[in-house]
């Protein structure tokens, strides 16, 4: 009689323990045991809970290959999923097995689980491993569908591809329907004096082994609802029209200001905070130096010599690698939309800035439009204070579209989510990269299908708030993708294409550089742990598969945008999985967590213009000026945006945390011990510097960074 000991630990999450009958059966080299119920006096399977049962065979089973998990009907109860983290086998000899589960099992069903030692398919030779795999991998397929949301955009999930759960285990906002307005006929719903519409039925089917908690969920969902209904009972939210002074405007967020709410009320007017949030505003990728003017910024030195000083010239300047362009280009051919009945405008300005000696970033000039002319004057700091103040807010104007569109939504969100569909679909759970890179797609599935329903879709917020709708979104994004590069992806790559690696206080390079580096050594070293040689890369069919995916789906298959359709080596195994863990973890939050800090102030970041760009200089006043501007229920409903998205939920996990142990073998477990050493450090070196700055830069401090995209 061989005597095999198990223990089964339940997840800690709400209603993670079950009352149905579960079973397992071990399936080894030499046999498979009887399939036995595990059940002992009391409650078992409880949230949290560490039970330890015994399995008993005629004869040893050899080497445990797979164990399954047997889901069944208890007495008269209902199905009660059940979230297993993992059960631990002693075998006979004392030698002890781990395999890893942290899922959600719904329903009546058998789950094979295989031991926690990771393998690529060329290091499984049994057919019955080989078979396990193959059906792992097509049952995910199935479940995870592409779907296309807009021409040129990344492939998104298909929801609708994914198995209708029990009424009561419903993705967790079924659960809050008794907390929202009735809605409207089609099933849409609003929270309490919030625009935003939720289309119910478009989240039930989210698949349950990576659905949000309910913790999550209502804590996402609920965030808002305080700010909305103080602006509800001021009734600014239902208030149409021009601001009355700019004053009145910091009345918005009374109860919801920081440190750099505060600092940027004070400051954004000065032209040195313009040029600052270039650097470590919330999208520090716009800036590139030039080595020349392009011609359709016809800039003179006339023009700049008042700033630039004597000693200086623009000529001087360039050559010495001191001035960068912003150019928003993409805008140029952006549709517009309608807000309050009133049609809006988008400029495609091109903002000049000069490195000045004191180290500072300022604007040099300002054109609004990509064609130069007597239309289009070329604005300067020279100029009256209302022309360059509105010429400055043009080009805040364009950051916000930029910024939310591409930077933040296209090229963190849906790319991210791109990755984790590929993931799901092309590398089963034993797989290496399968276990480095769930952590970092925890929850991004369902945020991007939230965001679809409530501020993508038609009428949605994006259509209630800027100045080109969804339509404009849309055109936006799939430019934007048309044009994006393995170079932009790269963080490196991208400061040395543009130039920008010898400015100074550029916060978001340096941290960013260094949380890159651990990244990459943290990477390195679980690549070359599983894959020793470039033949083990280039005959791992699945990793292949994936990568394949990737390109065909979140790239369209565009071989100019330089990403790899093939991974032919360790090393550039390693660049790509840097930069996937990358930006869906640190990136994402340095362009997201700042969005409320330095968009509560609404003219620093306006979602609209109600006027066109000017066409003169002097004629600019404040009371244009307040015309130009977004009207007042424009104004809160997005600064409710930014509120919403800039509080993290609760159920976090920071960038290097994985209490979920997909990896049992010791030397990536060290490898993890290593990155998580290495971000520590690299959190105080943060804290030390932000000591001595006027505005701390705090956004990739790595305990303040989620490991992937979750809000």
């Amino acid at each position: 009689m061989a005597v095999y000991r198990l223990c089964v630990t339940t997840g800690p999450y709400l209603r993670a323990g079950t009352l149905d009958n579960i079973s397992v059966t071990l399936v080894g080299t030499c046999g498979e045991s009887p399939k036995q119920r595990l059940d002992r006096m009391g409650r078992d399977f409880a949230p949290g809970s560490v039970q330890k049962y015994k399995v008993r065979c005629s004869a040893e089973l050899g080497e445990l290959l797979l164990l399954r998990v047997h889901k069944e009907r208890y007495a008269f109860f209902r199905k009660d999923s059940w979230y297993c983290s993992r059960i631990c086998v002693t075998q006979p000899d004392g030698t002890v097995s781990h395999f890893p589960c942290y899922q959600w099992i719904e329903g009546y069903c058998t789950v094979e689980l295989r031991p926690g030692t990771a393998r690529t398919i060329c290091q499984d030779s049994l057919p019955l491993l080989l078979d396990h795999r193959t059906r792992e991998l097509r049952a995910r397929q199935e479940c995870y569908r592409w779907k296309i949301y807009a021409p040129g955009f990344p492939r998104m999930v298909d929801v609708n591809s994914f198995q209708e759960m029990e009424s009561d285990k419903k993705f967790a906002l079924t659960k809050m329907t008794t907390c929202v307005d009735q809605g409207d006929s089609s099933g849409n719903r609003y929270l309490p004096g919030f625009p935003m519409k939720i289309d119910i039925p478009s989240l039930m089917y989210m698949e349950p082994n990576i659905r949000y908690s309910a913790t999550k969920t209502i804590s996402l969902l609920f965030n808002a609802i305080p700010a909305s209904l103080g602006m509800k009972l001021r009734g600014l939210l239902d208030r149409k029209g021009s601001w009355k002074k700019l004053d009145d405007m910091q009345n918005i967020f009374w109860c919801h200001k920081t440190f750099t709410t505060k600092y940027v009320t004070e400051h954004w007017c000065e032209d040195h905070f313009f040029g600052y949030q270039y650097l470590n505003g919330v999208n520090p990728v716009m800036l590139h130096c030039i080595s020349s003017l392009p011609s359709k910024l016809p800039v003179t030195n006339d023009m700049v010599a008042p700033l630039l000083g004597q000693d200086t010239c623009l000529q001087t300047e360039l050559e010495r690698g001191n001035i960068f362009l912003a150019d928003y280009w993409i805008l140029a051919e952006a549709p517009t939309h309608c807000l309050n009945g009133r049609p809006q405008y988008v400029a495609a300005p091109l903002c000049l800035l000069w490195l000045s000696p004191q180290g500072a970033l300022v604007p040099l000039a300002i054109q609004l439009s990509q064609t130069p002319g007597p239309d289009s004057p070329i604005f300067l700091p020279t100029d009256s204070e209302w022309d360059w103040l509105l010429a400055k807010t043009w080009v805040r104007n364009s950051e916000f579209l930029v910024h939310e569109n591409n930077t933040h939504f296209l090229c963190t969100h849906l790319l991210c989510e791109a990755f984790a569909m590929a993931t799901l679909r092309q590398l089963p759970l034993c797989h290496p990269i399968y276990k480095l890179l769930l952590p970092h797609t925890r929850y991004t599935l369902q945020v991007n299908t939230i965001a679809r329903a409530t501020l993508l879709n038609p009428e949605g917020l994006v259509d209630q708030v800027t100045s080109i709708g969804r339509q404009g979104l849309i055109y936006l994004m799939s430019t934007g993708l048309a044009h994006f590069t393995y170079t932009n992806f790269c963080l490196p790559d991208s400061l040395r294409a543009r130039g920008v690696l010898a400015i100074p206080n550029y916060h978001y390079r340096d941290d960013g550089l260094k949380i890159w580096v651990a990244i990459e050594s943290f990477v390195s070293e679980i690549v070359g742990y599983y894959y020793p040689s470039d033949a083990s890369v280039q005959q791992d069919s699945e990793l292949q598969a994936w990568v394949g995916e990737i390109f065909a789906q979140a790239f369209l298959g565009r071989e100019s945008s330089g990403f790899p359709s093939r991974l032919c080596t360790p090393g550039e195994m390693v660049k790509f999985l840097t930069a996937i863990i990358f930006n869906c973890s640190a990136q994402h939050a340095a362009v997201n967590s700042g969005q409320h800090d330095f968009g509560a102030w609404m003219p620093n970041a306006p979602s609209s213009m109600r006027q066109p760009p000017p066409q003169t200089k002097g004629t600019t006043t404040l009371k244009t000026y307040l015309d130009t501007l977004p009207e007042v229920n424009i104004s809160c409903n997005n600064l409710l945006l930014f509120w919403l998205v800039s509080q993290e939920p609760k159920d976090q996990r920071p960038l290097g945390t994985y209490p979920d142990e997909h990896f049992t073998e010791e030397a990536p477990r060290q490898s993890i011990a290593a990155f998580q050493s290495r971000l520590a450090q690299i959190s105080r070196d943060i804290q030390e510097r932000n000591q001595g700055l006027a505005l701390p830069y705090t956004y990739l401090d790595p305990p303040l960074i989620e490991n992937s995209v979750s809000i």
